[in-house]
């Protein structure tokens, strides 16, 4: 049985008493939540987002280096994350690939480098809208999955989040059943490569994931979760998603 996890990518947004009390918020509404919680806020709020997270929420990263160490301004390793207790880091975000250039093969990379280090994965893909008008969604999609998982051995701190690029931020949703049918075939990918442990792996679904629609999303075979943007941000909405898990 995969639990779900609901997990919120904050992007290069909030401040420092904006965190403390959305955290307060948040553990004032966690009471009856099944769903396994992250946030990923801005590195610099990292340390200060694991003191002061409630019980039942970690606290995760959005990049990290695919270096171990070194001369390597401004970058952010994942040991340095680990040493943080930071748990999670989100690798392959569009925005990464898109706006920084990062291959597939970059983030393969960055996994495996994750993997040594004992943090859990986040690994995301997803078409742009002229791909899948074109019907190239599907290919586009699992070539990615099997690109960034090349040469990553073990699944078992792994998490898929099939993102297509045309519903981040815009307010536009794949319909329930098209996002279940790409995380079906994301799952028949996986088996390719990790065989039984595929059906292990937690798919997560973002794109302007909202309180109103989650419910139907989550109620998905292969739907495991969330990845949500905007909405994590705001601590009242953040918790209708978290309750419909």
């Amino acid at each position: 049985m995969r639990r779900t996890l609901i997990a919120g990518n904050w992007k290069s947004n909030g401040r420092k008493a904006g965190l403390e009390t959305f955290l307060e918020v948040l553990g004032g509404g966690l009471a009856s939540a099944s769903a396994e919680i992250l946030i990923c806020p801005p590195y610099v709020y990292l340390s200060k987002a694991v003191a002061l997270a409630p019980e039942g929420v970690s606290i995760g990263a959005q990049n990290c280096s695919v270096e171990q160490e070194g001369a390597f301004t401004g970058e952010v390793t994942a040991g340095m994350l680990a040493d943080c207790e930071v748990g999670a880091v989100i690798l392959g975000h569009s925005e990464r690939r898109e706006l920084f250039s990062e291959s597939s093969e970059l983030v393969a990379s960055k996994v495996k480098r994750a993997n040594t280090e004992g943090l859990m994965a986040i690994v995301c893909v997803g078409e742009s809208l002229e791909e899948r008008e074109k019907g190239l969604a599907e290919a586009v999609v699992l070539e990615q999955v099997r690109q960034s998982l090349q040469g990553v051995g073990d699944a078992s701190g792994i998490v898929l989040a099939y993102e297509p690029v045309w519903a981040i931020g815009t307010g536009k949703t794949a319909s329930a059943e098209d996002a279940q049918n790409m995380h079906a075939a994301i799952r028949r990918c996986l088996r390719e490569q990790y065989a039984e442990q595929a059906d292990g792996i937690r798919i997560l679904y973002g794109g302007s994931v909202k309180g109103g629609n989650a419910a139907e999303l989550f109620a998905k075979p292969d739907i495991d979760g969330a990845l949500v943007g905007g909405a994590s941000l705001d601590a009242k909405e953040f918790l209708q998603i978290i309750a419909a898990g």
